[in-house]
């Protein structure tokens, strides 16, 4: 299930941002940092997707079929837009 891989995702992305702790204690060479916060934003944005998906799917879906989509569409554009910045 969608749920299930996002979980999975989500303590993967957390374990790497417990390394990238390790790094920064241990004063390891900057650009491996940044390489490694770089890897878990998109990360991250990967686990957004799936959800994003997962509500057009289902509660967008379901708002259009019930005549009431509009509002699902215009909060959902905001979501991206916030997303995409």
């Amino acid at each position: 299930s969608t749920q299930q891989e996002s979980l999975k995702r989500l303590a993967r992305i957390e374990g790497q941002i417990k390394g990238i702790s390790r790094m920064v204690q241990e004063g390891r060479y900057c650009i491996d940092i940044i390489n490694q916060v770089t890897a878990v934003k998109k990360a991250l944005e990967q686990v957004g997707l799936v959800v994003m998906r997962r509500h057009l799917d289902s509660c967008v879906s379901e708002a259009i079929r019930s005549k009431d989509g509009k509002e699902k569409i215009t909060e959902l554009m905001q979501t991206v837009h916030q997303f995409i910045k």
